[in-house]
């Protein structure tokens, strides 16, 4: 029995919630999911981890990389792919451990995977352009720790924009 995010032995079940799918985890990372992994040699694994063809196990692996404060984790989450249903499990996740709610220019509540719509031309510092108004942007992330920003990919770029400055489409 082999853990199923770095593949140590010793492993033991763990269930993911919401769903309450269960894989198997070392001790270590057993401990990253449930608590706050610091950046190590040992969250490399997390490489392979997120491209694994196990739902669940991709799941974990997206939710220790949010957790992660290292430029790789938030470089391979940008470029990690994982199915609609499979990415809003992992959101869900990510969501009970925050009470920050975002909202739009009209109030309404923004959700992970939303799509906006600028409401005024926005100058992108250090990209060189002016993200126009009415750009819709798809698939927006939420900052967890600032009701005041989301993330979202502008001709081409991931930049944050201020809730403000957007509505619910």
């Amino acid at each position: 029995m082999t853990c199923a995010i770095c593949g140590a032995d010793a492993a033991a079940d763990y269930t993911v919630a919401p769903r309450d799918e269960t894989i198997l985890l070392c001790d270590t990372c057993r401990a990253g999911a449930e608590g706050s992994p610091e950046d190590a040699p040992h969250w490399k694994c997390l490489n392979d981890a997120i491209w694994s063809p196990e739902p669940a196990v991709q799941v974990v692996a997206f939710r220790l990389l949010h957790k992660l404060d290292a430029a790789w984790a938030t470089e391979l989450l940008e470029i990690a792919y994982l199915e609609e249903d499979t990415l809003a499990w992992a959101e869900a996740g990510l969501s009970e451990d925050s009470d920050v709610v975002h909202k739009d220019s009209n109030g309404a509540v923004l959700s992970n995977g939303d799509t906006v719509v600028l409401i005024k031309d926005l100058p992108v510092k250090g990209a060189g352009f002016t993200a126009k108004r009415g750009t819709a942007v798809r698939n927006i992330s939420l900052v967890p720790d600032n009701a005041g920003h989301i993330e979202g990919r502008v001709e081409g770029q991931r930049i944050v924009i201020l809730t403000q400055f957007v509505k619910k489409s």
